[in-house]
């Protein structure tokens, strides 16, 4: 069997390629070991172009794709997106809250960030930025996080060089090692994400239903809106006071006395809302609840009862 070194000098601009594709596909496999392995190996100024042209047309094709699945599918996309990733929710957050403030300047630096690449992507299309605008940050955003990759690689050339050795030392169990990190690499996010959400359930949730069955009732909670500040301006639940996430809990304009109050949110599993109503319960507010589905549950209601549906301010 071809050992691993072989293997990066044979093939490793078509390695470099497919696993940068993979990842900016969405699949958890880092491209960037591979990316600084291909630098430490690259040998010359030509090859290590090479390498880099390759990597970047590989991310322009994925970030392309998804581009053009958020402006045809827009918000379907973006809640599959966020309830597949493996990165912690508030990495989500992060990266949703950076995009609305800075728009397609954040695609400069998104893919240093976890998750954050197809995240982005998709925000780009589903705000209808032009695709001409799209791909000049994409392309310069590209260049800077597989050149940097490269660029390590070929800094520290000796001791990269004496790591692939000692995998080859040991052929296959080389090969197996691999394989082991990458496992043990995606357990650990999904755990850290597991663990999130389950330490989140506590908080009660509510649907939509009882919530509207609640204001029929006259029993009319306050409703409080976390979600990003681009998003809120747009639409919010009727009456909703809007709030972020890490503001201070004196900014809500109510007492511990007020009666019931629902959070909600865009994200998966409700997890900024059981945030929020967390502390809200912790501090005193003990009839808390988060909105189960957020504000697409919302919409969806409204879209099928349009009276209900107005916006807030």
């Amino acid at each position: 069997m071809q050992d691993i070194h072989t293997l990066l000098l044979q093939y490793g601009d078509w390695l470099v390629f497919a696993n940068v594709l993979i990842e900016q596909a969405g699949l958890p496999i880092p491209a960037y070991p591979l990316l600084i392995a291909a630098g430490a190996l690259s040998g010359g100024l030509g090859a290590w172009v090479l390498a880099w042209l390759a990597a970047t047309l590989a991310c322009v094709l994925a970030d392309s794709a998804w581009y053009l699945a958020g402006r045809r599918y827009g918000g379907r996309l973006l809640g599959m997106v966020c309830k597949v990733s493996l990165s912690q929710d508030s990495c989500i957050r992060q990266t949703q809250r950076l995009y609305l403030r800075v728009g397609v300047r954040a695609l400069l630096v998104s893919k240093f960030l976890p998750g954050a690449g197809a995240l982005s992507t998709v925000m780009a299309g589903l705000t209808g930025t032009p695709y001409r605008r799209f791909l000049a940050y994409d392309l310069a955003g590209s260049l800077l996080w597989t050149g940097s990759g490269l660029l390590l690689g070929a800094l520290f050339h000796e001791l990269v060089g004496d790591v692939l050795d000692l995998l080859d030392r040991y052929g296959g169990m080389g090969l197996a090692l691999l394989g082991a990190l990458l496992a043990l690499y995606i357990v650990v996010l999904g755990l850290r994400r597991w663990v999130l959400v389950r330490s989140l359930r506590v908080i009660p949730r509510i649907t939509i239903d009882e919530l509207v069955r609640w204001r029929a009732d006259g029993r009319t909670p306050v409703v409080v809106d976390v979600r990003p500040e681009a998003q809120r301006d747009e639409q919010r639940i009727p009456g909703a006071i809007a709030m972020d996430l890490r503001a201070p809990l004196s900014d809500l304009q109510f007492d511990p006395d007020a009666g019931d109050i629902v959070v909600y949110c865009a994200c998966p599993n409700e997890v900024s809302a059981a945030q929020l109503a967390k502390k809200l319960r912790a501090a005193g507010y003990r009839n808390t609840f988060a909105l189960r589905g957020g504000y697409e549950a919302w919409r969806r209601h409204a879209g099928n009862c349009p009276g209900d549906g107005r916006t807030g301010s």
